[in-house]
């Protein structure tokens, strides 16, 4: 059982020891053994998005989705979880991160269904606050729009961030899609083309690439796009839309090809249709260590 108690306590009287429980929590390398991840993305009510499926307010609860968070990060197989500022303290400070990969999420500022939405701004961690904190990893997302003039400034933070994060030698996901806007929605091009072409504009980010991933979408032709790249990948496990056998075995053929070390996946896994997180936690888990 989360001791939420503690976490309010320690958040009201004892802030100053927040930083404490990140930095004294023990660390692993990046990749071992089979040189596979499995990583649990809680990044999204940041951005305002706290629907899952049919339920606009599915993830309200702080301290339902720690308890998922917290369930799914006990599970074997679980490399580690991405997250804001508030989630990876919450959870330092409940002492689960203990060997486990904590990667820190930086631009959550394009609020969902804001007229602002494109501009991607860093709103939660920079390079310097996750080196500080003894991060493992950093992702950033990269929403590439041709017709919106919030474009380049993203793109120009976006590779800002690169730079810093090869100069301080620490791991980047860099997320991107081809997006443009359909009734007021931002929609993503999922098409081989549209991520081919994400991966091009991503990959040449900053003054080095040498510590930048991709966390790439499941899409159709998955071996071609993934031609496109040396860089080393993470699959971004999107909604399972009804249909959990379908989109395993998507994520399992992709899982096997070359320069694809793992998945990175949320709502699917936290908020599973059946209720079972664990159940589901242990199906990804075997796809990607099994």
């Amino acid at each position: 059982m989360a001791d939420f108690a503690r976490v309010r306590q320690v958040r009201a009287k004892d802030p100053s020891s927040i930083a404490r429980y990140l930095e004294s929590r023990s660390r692993r390398q990046l990749l071992l053994g089979d040189d596979r991840l499995l990583i649990i993305a809680a990044d999204h009510p940041a951005r305002g998005a706290l629907a899952v499926g049919s339920d606009p307010m599915a993830m309200a609860s702080r301290y339902d989705l720690l308890r998922r968070i917290v369930l799914a990060l006990s599970r074997p197989g679980v490399d580690g979880v991405l997250g804001t500022p508030d989630i990876l303290e919450d959870l330092a400070i409940l002492g689960v991160l203990d060997g486990k990969l904590a990667v820190g999420s930086m631009n959550r500022g394009g609020l969902r269904g804001a007229v602002f939405e494109m501009d991607d701004r860093y709103t939660a961690y920079d390079v310097d606050s996750m080196v500080r904190s003894k991060l493992d990893m950093a992702k950033l997302l990269v929403r590439i729009s041709l017709d919106d003039p919030a474009t380049p400034g993203a793109l120009e933070s976006a590779a800002n961030a690169v730079t810093r994060s090869a100069e301080m030698a620490l791991p980047l996901m860099i997320e991107p899609f081809m997006s443009h806007r359909v009734n007021e929605r931002i929609v993503n091009d999922f098409s081989a083309e549209a991520v081919i072409t994400s991966i091009a504009i991503a990959s040449a980010l900053g003054a080095s690439s040498a510590y930048s991933w991709l966390k790439l979408p499941v899409v159709p032709d998955m071996e071609r796009a993934l031609e496109a790249t040396t860089l080393p990948t993470l699959l971004l496990g999107g909604d399972l839309n009804g249909d959990a056998v379908g989109t395993y075995k998507l994520w399992g053929r992709a899982l096997a090809l070359d320069g694809v070390h793992g998945l990175t996946v949320g709502r699917t896994l936290l908020y599973p249709e059946d209720g079972d997180v664990a159940g589901a936690v242990d199906a990804a888990a075997a796809l990607v260590h099994g």
